[in-house]
């Protein structure tokens, strides 16, 4: 079949129990999708066989796998240039998993993959609201803090595969928080949907502070409750987003002053929150940042569709194949 009967590519998003896959358009659009297990079977052999199936079960709700061109795939520890996933620690198979070379073995197509992260950058170049840009950083904001760094239209991945861990730059808190990493002070240990619900653990233990959080289990605070508090105007919960958003910004300052992007994405489950991240991002920003950058870099929330996101932006790898 010629290449440009080859209308089509498939997206798949593995996580540490579901995976997600689609078929998606070059509009960008999810024409059809299902889920499987990741925890199922030990033996990742045993695993791409499921998954082909299901690849092969998506294609026929379309015209068939011969109009598919390719399968990208966004997954945990991905390394771009050698289609392995390495030392994952939520995933079943462990060590070195030459996975792009078995599921193309099995199903017959050219595969790519890369870390999560890395992929949503591709998707909203390719998809969302960095058509055009060459140059913006891809922040995900969800149990993590992941990364996407983009400059002069590619993504970086370093001599090794793994560039972009902005989520693990230390120090944003001296002697900080325990990452879940090993080591102190990450970034993710703050700004990210874990780190909102143990500042909120924080001030709880620490004040006496009054606050509709108190009526919530110490244990079960999450990024969510703090948010719905903050909406309805109670003082602690605005703080937290206040201190959150502009620990972030200053970190985003040094961001910038090492690939001086167009603009920030902010992706992930905590920009549901709007404005109460992104004013005080932007003000964290603006006030750490070099005069050279100030007020130039745009930050901006995704304009990839939540659901579908994470198979967009694995399915954007597959149209270079």
């Amino acid at each position: 079949m010629a290449a440009a009967d080859r209308k089509y590519v498939v997206g798949v998003d593995i996580g540490g129990q579901t995976t997600k896959l689609g078929i998606v358009d070059a509009r960008g659009n999810v024409l059809a999708q299902s889920v499987i297990r990741s925890d199922t079977h030990d033996d990742v052999n045993l695993f791409i066989k499921d998954l082909a199936t299901a690849i092969r079960k998506l294609a026929d709700q379309v015209e068939g796998l011969a109009t598919v061109r390719g399968i990208g795939m966004g997954v945990p520890n991905g390394n771009f240039y050698r289609g392995t996933i390495e030392f994952a620690p939520n995933l079943k198979w462990k060590g070195v998993v030459p996975l792009a070379q078995l599921l193309s073995d099995e199903i017959g197509l050219p595969v790519a993959l890369t870390n999560d992260a890395n992929a949503a950058a591709v998707g909203e170049m390719t998809y969302g609201a960095a058509r055009g840009m060459k140059d913006f950083i891809m922040i995900t904001l969800g149990t993590g803090v992941g990364s996407g760094i983009v400059i002069g239209g590619n993504v970086l991945y370093g001599h090794d595969g793994f560039a972009g861990e902005l989520g693990h730059t230390i120090q944003v808190r001296k002697n900080g928080r325990l990452c879940g990493c090993g080591r102190n002070g990450c970034l993710e240990a703050y700004a990210s949907a874990v780190g909102v619900a143990r500042t909120a653990r924080e001030i709880l233990e620490t004040t006496d502070r009054p606050t509709v959080l108190r009526d919530i289990p110490w244990d079960q605070i999450t990024s969510k409750d703090v948010a719905d508090a903050a909406q309805q105007g109670d003082a602690v919960a605005t703080e937290i987003f206040n201190f959150t958003g502009h620990l972030l910004g200053a970190a985003l300052a040094d961001f910038v002053a090492f690939s001086s992007p167009e603009a920030i994405i902010l992706f992930g489950g905590l920009t549901r929150a709007g404005d109460l991240i992104l004013k005080p991002v932007i003000d964290g920003l603006n006030e750490s940042v070099l005069d050279l950058w100030r007020g130039k870099v745009k930050v901006i929330f995704s304009q990839l569709k939540e659901n579908d996101a994470a198979i967009l932006g694995a399915s954007a790898l597959a149209w270079e194949l």
